[in-house]
């Protein structure tokens, strides 16, 4: 198996939303903030070559929507999913199987494509994968969280008959070396992908914990629906990945892609940042 950072771009949100209730005197200095309040975040995804399979964990934002709402998302840098998997020798074409973590639009959003008047799969010959608890959390979106479910991104993968569900189990496996860790914090059953390669094993962990700097367990994204869940989610996995080393694999830091955890008279924190690549 082999594996690929695929990384699509930098966005900004406002940084007192993706700290919570983590005062900006502390915040501003683990993310500086532009003269808006807003941080620079990354949309990094992980393809995995697997056989004959080749899955995409996650697509960005894309670059379906309109300048309004590029305009409120700053969209910039010179990553784009198609230049970042044409780096490693793909196209979208090429891709079995599209792994959503979550449907949160950050995350989605590259998945469906304008074709003419029409939103189509922006990956023709893949599976779509969600799971149902989820899906219908986001179909049928409470009044706080449906900004994050956009219809354009959501409602063309049913439509085009490429959707297919996850159990929803703790620990399920979608290939034999990627099983299925399930969360409810951030919103209703995320989906972390456990991966095991070279001998380590790599957790994908999405909005959990979006970046290093929201590895202290109070730093808590306002965008989260159930905070004090997220926080005992966070206590469990952070304890997990530091007693089995694990690798943890950074959705949304503009800076670090992988890290592994120390712990520390403050609690758990880094202790060591890296890129996959240099995994060999």
């Amino acid at each position: 198996m082999k594996i690929f950072t695929i990384d699509t771009g930098l966005f900004k949100l406002d940084g007192g939303a993706m700290f919570g209730v983590v005062p900006k005197s502390m915040w501003q200095k683990l993310n500086a903030p532009d003269e808006n309040n807003m941080c620079s975040w990354a949309a990094r995804c992980l393809l995995l070559q697997d056989g004959p399979n080749l899955i995409l964990i996650d697509t960005g934002l894309g670059d379906k929507q309109s300048p309004k709402f590029f305009d409120r998302y700053y969209l910039h840098g010179d990553d784009t999913l198609v230049k970042s998997l044409a780096k490693h020798g793909f196209k979208r074409s090429d891709i079995t199987d599209v792994f959503l973590t979550h449907l949160h639009f950050d995350h989605c959003g590259g998945a469906i494509i304008h074709d003419g008047e029409s939103l189509v799969p922006a990956f023709e010959n893949a599976v779509y994968w969600s799971n149902r608890k989820h899906w219908n959390w986001a179909i049928y979106a409470n009044e706080r969280e449906k900004a994050s479910f956009l219809e354009e991104n959501i409602i063309p993968i049913r439509n085009s008959g490429k959707l297919q569900f996850i159990e929803v189990q703790d620990g399920v496996f979608f290939t034999d070396t990627m099983k299925i860790r399930f969360v409810y914090g951030h919103t209703d059953a995320m989906m972390l992908p456990q991966i095991t390669y070279k001998g380590k094993t790599i957790l994908y962990v999405s909005d959990l914990i979006p970046s290093v700097a929201h590895i202290p367990l109070p730093y808590v994204a306002a965008y989260d629906m159930f905070p004090m869940q997220t926080l005992k989610e966070k206590q469990f996995f952070l304890q997990e990945a530091y007693e089995n080393d694990y690798i943890l694999f950074f959705e949304h830091d503009p800076v670090n892609e992988c890290g592994t955890l120390q712990k520390t008279d403050k609690g758990f924190r880094i202790k060591e940042t890296f890129k996959l690549s240099d995994l060999g």
